[in-house]
């Protein structure tokens, strides 16, 4: 996982309109449907605000760690989740277990599922109409973040914010 990317998540410019959910759903599932989508958007009602919700690749994701037949795992190659349907129970211990909510159980299958980033090419950051997703280095996310950071705090400083 040398050049390890992932999905970055900019709430501000998210519109709610959960073109990534269909989007991931439609390449995984080959079905335009919500629950099954890697990719949620959280809405808040009463602020109006929406907030996508996804994998975040934990360096120690707690999904592999109490799958009780081994079904959940991590791409070396990649860093992205795998679950082999073959051995996986449904047992939904993956589910309770992430912090993010990012793990799911497919209706049709009973089997769990969770974000392998479209193997390289994550459709819900291809199809996301307000660039809300990115898909990028670790790196460059997290320059991006203390970039943000910095911008607020001399914003706040400068009595603009």
């Amino acid at each position: 996982m040398e050049h390890q990317r992932f999905i970055m998540i900019n709430p501000d410019k998210c519109t709610g309109c959960r073109t990534c959910e269909m989007a991931c759903s439609l390449y995984n599932e080959k079905e335009c449907s919500p629950s099954l989508s890697r990719i949620r958007v959280v809405r808040n009602e009463a602020i109006g605000d929406s907030f996508p919700v996804g994998c975040a690749l934990c360096s120690k994701p707690v999904c592999v760690e109490v799958c009780p037949t081994g079904a959940n795992s991590i791409d070396p190659v990649m860093g992205t989740g795998i679950i082999n349907e073959e051995i996986c129970v449904g047992c939904k211990a993956c589910v309770r277990a992430c912090p993010f909510g990012a793990a799911g159980i497919s209706y049709r299958t009973g089997k769990a599922f969770k974000c392998n980033l479209c193997n390289g090419d994550p459709q819900c950051v291809k199809h996301c109409p307000s660039n809300c997703l990115e898909y990028a280095p670790v790196e460059l996310t997290v320059r991006h973040r203390r970039r943000a950071l910095a911008d607020d705090v001399i914003s706040k400083l400068k009595g603009e914010g």
